[in-house]
């Protein structure tokens, strides 16, 4: 496999997004149509502390990760305030860095290239707590990443296939 190169980006370009859809679309498969993902993928690019770590192998985008922050209001935030326990909720949802994807082509997966992502679009952060929903399935490789990293189960995700996961950042402020 050839070097992987990654880099932060607090914006992306119109031209990006276009680059970014058809690796989230091999990988999720879980959008109709790329204007139905753009409607999402614009929203969440606006929002505060947007943060997106694209992988590219000889100039091709392989993988990418994004988060920002997480407030109450927001989709996500208010679906794992009704189904985490209510004091786990409190402590840890709003102003949290919310992970919303890694996504790595399945060409160059199994070579810590998850894990480089995770590493580089985490570093800086400010955000004292970080939160991702993943897998139920202690096994996935996903989810083996995350908790070898530090995660842990915070509670149920939104479907009986999902768990909420959570970190606390050791290097905050």
């Amino acid at each position: 496999m050839s070097h992987i190169d990654i880099a932060v980006q607090e914006r992306v370009t119109r031209d990006e997004s276009q680059e970014i859809w058809p690796v989230y679309d091999e990988v999720f498969h879980d959008t109709a149509s790329e204007d139905e993902w753009l409607q999402f993928w614009e929203k969440h690019c606006s929002r505060t502390g947007f943060k997106v770590a694209l992988a590219r192998s000889d100039g091709d985008l392989v993988a990418f990760a994004y988060g920002y922050t997480g407030q109450p209001g927001q989709w996500w935030t208010d679906q794992a305030m009704g189904v985490l326990d209510p004091q786990v909720a409190l402590e840890w949802l709003g102003g949290h860095f919310e992970l919303v994807s890694i996504g790595v082509i399945p060409g160059v997966q199994g070579h810590g290239i998850g894990r480089r992502l995770l590493e580089t679009l985490t570093t800086g952060l400010t955000q004292e707590r970080w939160m991702l929903m993943t897998t139920a399935d202690a096994t996935d490789p996903a989810r083996r990443l995350y908790a070898s990293d530090g995660w842990i189960e915070l509670g149920p995700g939104l479907s009986a296939e999902k768990v909420i996961m959570g970190k606390l950042n050791s290097r905050a402020a």
